[in-house]
């Protein structure tokens, strides 16, 4: 299903990606990986080898998939937390060995592993027919995305779990696949605004889904049902009152406790802060009313009526959680 990913397109025509996509220099592999993934250590498994590397990339918002391989055997570890990135090692061929709690576990063809390297320690082994397609993901996408979709942030529960998922057959594969068939059919290898944030959002999505599953948890119904009634209260004016923008110190009156008691219940049980869970629910209803308004109002106007004023921070701000800007999403808004 996956052969010819990030090589040939739908079609079957190649895909054109300039010099640079093979390389048997390791300063060359060094400078790709840093820059795909993350800065960490390699050391080839048989002294003085030289790599046969594969070096393809290809960029959906804010996620990154990648074909990859060393072209020999390699031991990786000391991955930079620093870079705040989840990496998601898709085999094609060959195997990995993975460090897992108390062990390592290996991944084969149609296998796949997922671990957050901003949040835990890794290594990996690679035999030296080892092929990837390899998706980087930032933390904060991820965190992003579970609160849009599950109202929450997990916790470290979550993040630090890493783990083998999918295998030959699984609706992975398939969604990597077209997310793979997609960007082969883009120019440059990126694709449009609105096709990048739809692939990023699936994506996300589904690794979540995958993820838990396979960590044993649920995010449907296991820390948001957790959550005391104080929280799950204060949600509720949240969310209701967005535009208005009730101070903390107001909607933790509200519901019966101290400003202190409700910014611990949101980082426990959460994953955040009640201010920026405030904070997302407004851009969340200031970009429903760029969806859906008459075209005669125009962005500032939608802007100034939910109580923004600094325009170039908000731009920022929603550039960062939706991928685009507010002018792009009012540019696509359905016609009559």
């Amino acid at each position: 299903m996956l052969e010819h990913a990030l090589i040939r397109d739908a079609t079957g025509a190649v895909i054109p990606h300039g010099p640079g996509t093979h390389s048997r220099d390791w300063d060359e592999v060094e400078a790709f990986c840093r820059s795909v993934y993350m800065p960490y250590r390699v050391r080839p498994l048989e002294r003085f080898t030289r790599p046969d590397a594969t070096l393809i990339s290809a960029r959906a918002g804010r996620v990154v998939m990648s074909r990859f391989s060393y072209g020999t055997g390699i031991h990786l570890d000391g991955f930079d937390p620093a870079a705040g990135n989840i990496i998601v090692l898709n085999t094609l061929r060959g195997a990995l060995d993975h460090q897992t709690d108390g062990g390592s576990v290996s991944t084969g063809a149609g296998e796949s592993f997922v671990v957050d390297c901003s949040r835990t320690d890794y290594w990996l082994e690679g035999d030296p027919d080892h092929m990837q397609l390899n998706l980087t993901v930032p933390h904060d996408v991820m965190a992003d995305t579970a609160e849009r979709w599950f109202g929450f942030v997990p916790d470290d529960t979550l993040w630090t779990s890493r783990v083998k998922f999918g295998g030959p057959g699984s609706p992975w594969l398939s969604l990597l696949d077209y997310a793979a068939r997609t960007l082969g059919q883009a120019r440059n290898g990126s694709a449009d605004a609105a096709m990048a944030r739809h692939i990023e959002e699936i994506l996300c999505v589904e690794l979540l889904r995958q993820w838990s599953a396979a960590a044993g948890l649920s995010l449907d119904t296991g820390a948001r049902c957790a959550a005391p009634r104080y929280v799950r209260k204060a949600e509720e004016i949240m969310e209701a009152e967005a535009r208005d923008a009730p101070s903390i110190g107001e909607v933790a009156r509200r519901v019966g406790v101290t400003a202190r008691t409700l910014s611990g219940g949101f980082q426990k049980f959460r994953g955040t802060s009640p201010r920026s869970f405030l904070a997302a629910r407004r851009l969340e209803g200031f970009r429903a009313d760029l969806e859906s308004l008459p075209d005669e109002l125009t962005v500032t106007a939608i802007a100034s009526d939910w109580g923004f004023s600094n325009f170039g921070a908000l731009a920022g701000r929603y550039r960062d959680r939706f991928g685009e800007t507010p002018s792009q999403t009012r540019a696509r808004k359905p016609r009559p």
